[in-house]
């Protein structure tokens, strides 16, 4: 298992024709050689796998990757906040985490927006 600090971009759309490096997310989460998300290993690191989400304009906010009872990946930053106001990733299970990859996230106001992997490091 190897902790990696993965950054996600907002990829291009249509308020963002060149997508923006002002507006995404950088997280921890283990990863196996090919780039997905290691369960098992985050089961072992939990408390490691911390979220920062930074959007121009607005509050940063900060939380921790969680897995839901349904097996999906969110981030969630109210530890005793509702779990409806997660922000969930779409197909986190089988996407890879390489840069140059694209993902996708479920936002809180439930707008679905894409991010290109721009970097993924061990986490120091």
């Amino acid at each position: 298992m190897s902790l990696q600090k993965i950054r996600l971009e907002l990829a291009r759309d249509h308020d963002y024709p060149q997508g923006s490096a002002n507006h995404g997310y950088e997280f921890v989460a283990p990863l196996q050689r090919d780039g997905h998300i290691d369960p098992e290993a985050f089961k072992k690191s939990r408390e490691k796998c911390r979220v920062w989400r930074f959007w121009r304009g607005q509050e940063d906010e900060h939380g921790h990757l969680v897995r839901t009872r349904g097996g999906t990946w969110a981030f969630h930053y109210d530890i005793d906040g509702d779990p409806d106001e997660d922000e969930s990733g779409y197909r986190f299970d089988s996407h890879t985490f390489n840069p140059g990859d694209y993902v996708s996230v479920k936002e809180q106001d439930g707008s679905l927006k894409t991010f290109r992997v721009v970097q993924v490091r061990p986490l120091a």
